[in-house]
């Protein structure tokens, strides 16, 4: 029997099941994205009094509305973890942790402790 597709040389990434260290990892690089993305945001917010009242109105408009309020609470989730896991990173560089039970018990410290202090941070801004 002849097969119309060649059969792939290495496994393709949906036969995986994504496990914690993997995903962490990915977000860990995402959120270091995200927040210089932010960075550049912040800076141009500043630069927007300079600009006048006019200009820094209409960004606080947009930084009011359902929009600005989502990306501001998820830069808060981005900042909160990759703290978080800057965290776990240097308890790694100290030599500690290495253990496979010990790796995902702080994986799951690291999401617990993001999500706890950017809900703690949303509500301390409202």
């Amino acid at each position: 029997m002849t097969n119309s597709r060649p059969r792939p040389i290495s496994p393709h990434l949906q036969i995986y099941k994504p496990q914690l260290t993997a995903v962490l990892s990915s977000l860990h690089r995402v959120s270091g994205l995200f927040l210089s993305a932010a960075a550049v945001g912040l800076a141009g917010w500043v630069i927007t009094l300079a600009l006048g009242e006019s200009v820094f109105a209409i960004v606080q408009q947009f930084l009011s509305s359902g929009y600005g309020t989502g990306l501001i609470a998820l830069g808060l989730f981005g900042f909160f973890y990759h703290l978080a896991n800057g965290l776990r990173h240097l308890c790694w560089d100290r030599g500690y942790g290495y253990d496979i039970k010990n790796v995902y018990r702080s994986g799951w410290i690291v999401v617990a402790c993001s999500i706890t202090a950017g809900i703690v941070a949303i509500l301390i801004a409202l």
